[in-house]
């Protein structure tokens, strides 16, 4: 098993570092801290709690990932984080483990960018091939879906949802949780379409992207209720994935209501 540790490195006792990692100077990788193999540290990146990093993934000097997070009711409990194989963590990234009140787990999927100065609060869910630009902030809970892309300086509310191929505008405040496909943007983000440049980069075929696009129209129209507005999508596109998926994400809201669109910008 070859690893590459500066010598200036700190590793504790206890922690399991894979083969082929490389940890450069003046890293702390604390003692509760597991690494698989082919993890790349840059240095100056400080790796600390319950925290499991996945194959392949890279991070880069002054990321600080897995300390204690900063919600005031934690009180020291054994919580994790565990982050998958292949993503790119950039300077400066911050990352928290879970709490008690959140299910004792922050998870981070796989092939993700997060970029200068972002941070996953504690007890997070992220999905894979996610993409946080730069100085973008997810409060505690929020739960992102794959493929989702949210925006330089961007700062989602806690407990919010972002639904799987969404797109949040650079410096969007979100209080509410973003509809699968979606795209939103504003100081207070309203729903301002569909993601088409997106779903068209992810493969999406014309066809796809067309019957979604007449779904999204339909359902936030301005004809009866949201939730008669719900029904009657879900009973014209019962056998379309993509419109379900959507729909199914609209019928399982919790906390917060589904972002809308700006009736004033329309």
């Amino acid at each position: 098993m070859t690893q590459n540790i500066h010598k200036t490195a700190v590793i504790h006792d206890g922690a399991k570092i894979g083969g082929n990692a490389e940890i450069g100077p003046y890293c702390v990788v604390g003692p509760r801290v597991t690494l698989a193999d082919g993890v790349r540290l840059h240095p100056h990146v400080v790796l600390d709690g319950i925290t499991a990093i996945g194959e392949n993934t890279e991070i880069f000097p002054f990321a600080s990932i897995g300390s204690r997070c900063q919600d005031k009711k934690y009180e020291g409990e054994a919580s994790e984080l565990i982050i998958g194989k292949n993503n790119v963590i950039r300077e400066h990234v911050t990352m928290n483990p879970g709490t008690r009140g959140g299910g004792m787990k922050t998870t981070v999927g796989d092939n993700g960018l997060f970029m200068i100065g972002s941070h996953v609060a504690h007890d997070c869910v992220i999905g894979d091939n996610v993409i946080m630009a730069n100085n973008a902030t997810l409060g505690g809970h929020v739960h992102v879906g794959d493929y989702a892309v949210i925006g330089g300086l961007a700062a989602v509310h806690q407990f919010v949802r972002i639904g799987a191929y969404a797109v949040i505008g650079g410096m969007s405040g979100v209080e509410n949780d973003v509809i699968p496909f979606g795209r939103v943007k504003g100081d207070r983000a309203y729903l301002a379409g569909l993601n088409l440049i997106g779903l068209e980069r992810r493969g999406f075929s014309k066809d796809e992207i067309k019957t979604l696009q007449r779904a999204f129209n339909r359902l936030f129209g301005e004809d009866g209720t949201f939730e008669q507005r719900v029904e009657s999508v879900a009973s014209e596109f019962p056998d379309d994935t993509l419109v379900m998926n959507l729909i199914r994400f609209a019928r399982e809201k919790t906390r917060f209501p589904l972002c809308q669109p700006s009736r004033k910008a329309a």
